[in-house]
C-alpha cells in the first residue's frame, strides 16, 4: 500500500551517540528532547545535479530525506566560465536548494560540512564532529575538485572553476590584470600582465580561451589610454595530442581552427611542469604570465576515500552496476564521485545529464531496496556533447549528427537555457546574453579583493628578477 507522508521529517541534526543499530530512527535534538520517526532515513550528501535528482526521485517514497550541502545553493556549473568572464552574475546560475525542495514534504535541507562517513556504523559526521547523523540509505554526491597532478601548491597561482568563489576569483584576477597593465612602467611587465594562460583543453579550457579574445577585442576597446587590450596574448595548453579529446577528431580540429582564428595560441602535447605567481613552465619553455587558469583535471571529493573501497585514478568510487558501493548495498555513489562505464565500455563523462541520470537511479534503487525489489543497473543515455568556442563558433555531437558553426552554437545556447533551473534564471541569462550579443559589452565587471597596487608590486618584483637573470 503506498505511503503518504503527513508530517514534516524529524529534526535531522541529532546529537546521536552513534551506537544505535541501523534501522533505529530515535534522535536527540539540540534541545534535549527525543523525537521518533518510523520512516527509513535517506541522507544525501551534495545539492548538485546528482543529489537533487536523487531527492526528487524519492519524493513519493515512504522515507524521510536529509540533503546536506556546504552551500545553500544549487549551481549550474556549465555556465560558471561566463561568471568568470563577466557575462553573468552568480545569481543567474544558482538557485537556493531549499526553494527547489520547498514542496517536497519528506525532504529537509541542512547546510553543513560533512567531514566523515562511517559505512559500518551508518553515520555521517558534520561540522567537525559536532553532529553525528545516522542513516539507513546514503547517496554520496559530493562532486569533485581540481586535480593538480601531485602539486596542490599550484592552486594558489592557477585557480580552477568549480564554485562561485572560483569564478569570482578568476574574474577578479582577469579584470585586475588590465588595470595593473595600465599602470605598469616597463614593457616586459605589461606583456606579462596581458598574457593569459589556460591549462587544459577540455570544454572548460576551450570555452574560457574562446571568450577572452571577445572581451579584449570588443568589450574593453577604447577604455584604456596606455594599453591596447587587443594586444593581450591568450595561450591554451593541452598535454594530450588534441583539444576536446571526447569529441571526434574532425570536431577537435575545427575547434582548434576556430580558436586560432580568434588569436588564441593552441599548444598540444604541451605538458605543464611548473606553476608559480609569475607564469608557467610548459613544454620546456618558460611563459611569463600573471594570470593562469586551470582546467586540466578533476579529483573526486576526499569523502570517497572514507568508504574503504577501490577508487580509480581520479579518486572516484568503482561502483556496482546499480551504483551501490561494493559491500554496502545501502550506500550509493553518483555523479563525479562514481566511476562507471557506458554500454560499450567507455567511461561515463562528468556532465550534467549523466549526474541527473545517476542521481535518479540511486533514488529509485533506494526505494526498490526498501521494498525488497531488485535494483536496476545504470544505463547511461548520452544526450550529446557540446562545446562553444565563441560567437557563432561551437561544436556538437548529438546522436549521429556532428555539428559545427552557427547551428551548433545556437544548439548550445538552447540546451543550456533548457537545463537551467528556474524561470527567473532562464529569463535573466537570455537577457544578459542578448545584451552582450548586441553590444559586445560585459555587464558584470566588478573587481573586489586585492588592489592594483599589490599586484603591481608583485609584477615589478618578478620583472626585475627576470631582468637580472
Amino acid at each position: 500500500m503506498p505511503y503518504r507522508a503527513t508530517n514534516r521529517p524529524a529534526d535531522p541534526l541529532a546529537a546521536d551517540n552513534g551506537s544505535a543499530a541501523r534501522g533505529s530512527h530515535q534522535s536527540l535534538t539540540a534541545t534535549g528532547t527525543h523525537r521518533a520517526d518510523p520512516r527509513p532515513h535517506v541522507v544525501i550528501i551534495g545539492g548538485g545535479f546528482a543529489g537533487l535528482s536523487a531527492a526528487r526521485a524519492l519524493a513519493k517514497a515512504p522515507v524521510r530525506i536529509t540533503l546536506l550541502d556546504r552551500t545553500n545553493h544549487h549551481l549550474f556549473q556549465p555556465l560558471l566560465y561566463q561568471v568568470a568572464t563577466a557575462v553573468l552574475n552568480p545569481a543567474d546560475i544558482s538557485v537556493p536548494i531549499r526553494w527547489l525542495l520547498r514542496k517536497q514534504q519528506n525532504a529537509t535541507v541542512v547546510m553543513a560540512e560533512v567531514d566523515r562517513i562511517d559505512p559500518e556504523g551508518t553515520t555521517v559526521s558534520l561540522d567537525s564532529g559536532t553532529v553525528l547523523l545516522s542513516f539507513d540509505y546514503l547517496v554520496v554526491a559530493a562532486g569533485a575538485r581540481h586535480a593538480y597532478f601531485g602539486h596542490p601548491e599550484w592552486e594558489q597561482h592557477a585557480p580552477g572553476l568549480k564554485s562561485i568563489e572560483d569564478a569570482l576569483e578568476m574574474r577578479r584576477r582577469f579584470l585586475l590584470s588590465f588595470e595593473a597593465a595600465e599602470r605598469a612602467s616597463a614593457a616586459g611587465e605589461r606583456d606579462a600582465l596581458l598574457t593569459f594562460v589556460i591549462v587544459g583543453g577540455g570544454p572548460t579550457g576551450v570555452e574560457l580561451a574562446g571568450m577572452i579574445p571577445e572581451i579584449t577585442h570588443h568589450a574593453l576597446t577604447g577604455e584604456f589610454r596606455r594599453i591596447d587590450p587587443r594586444q593581450a596574448r591568450v595561450l591554451l595548453l593541452e598535454g594530450g595530442p588534441r583539444i576536446l579529446p571526447a569529441f571526434p577528431e574532425e570536431l577537435s580540429a575545427q575547434a582548434q581552427r576556430d580558436l586560432e582564428s580568434l588569436g588564441v595560441e593552441v599548444r598540444t602535447r604541451c605538458v605543464v611542469t611548473h606553476v608559480d605567481s609569475d607564469g608557467v613552465v610548459a613544454g620546456g619553455e618558460r611563459i611569463d604570465a600573471h594570470t593562469v587558469f586551470w582546467g586540466a583535471g578533476n579529483q573526486a571529493s576526499p569523502l570517497a576515500r572514507q568508504l574503504g573501497v577501490a577508487l580509480d585514478r581520479a579518486g572516484r568510487v568503482v561502483v556496482n552496476p546499480d551504483l551501490s558501493v561494493p559491500g554496502h548495498p545501502h550506500i550509493f555513489c553518483v555523479g563525479d564521485m562514481a566511476a562507471t562505464t557506458t554500454a560499450n565500455g567507455a567511461p561515463v563523462p562528468a556532465v550534467a545529464p549523466a549526474a541527473n541520470q545517476m542521481g535518479s537511479l540511486a533514488g529509485r534503487n533506494s526505494a526498490r531496496h526498501l521494498a525488497g525489489e531488485t535494483a536496476e543497473p545504470f544505463r547511461y543515455l548520452n544526450k550529446g556533447d557540446l562545446a562553444t568556442i565563441g560567437r557563432h563558433k561551437a561544436v556538437a555531437v548529438i546522436g549521429g549528427l556532428r555539428l559545427r558553426g552557427t547551428f551548433a552554437w545556437l544548439t548550445w545556447l538552447f540546451v543550456h537555457v533548457l537545463y537551467l533551473v528556474g524561470v527567473r534564471n532562464r529569463v535573466s541569462v537570455v537577457v544578459q546574453w542578448a545584451y552582450q550579443y548586441f553590444t559586445f559589452q560585459r555587464g558584470v565587471r566588478l573587481i573586489t579583493g586585492t588592489t592594483v597596487h599589490r599586484l603591481l608590486k608583485a609584477s615589478r618584483a618578478a620583472h626585475e628578477k627576470r631582468r637580472v637573470a
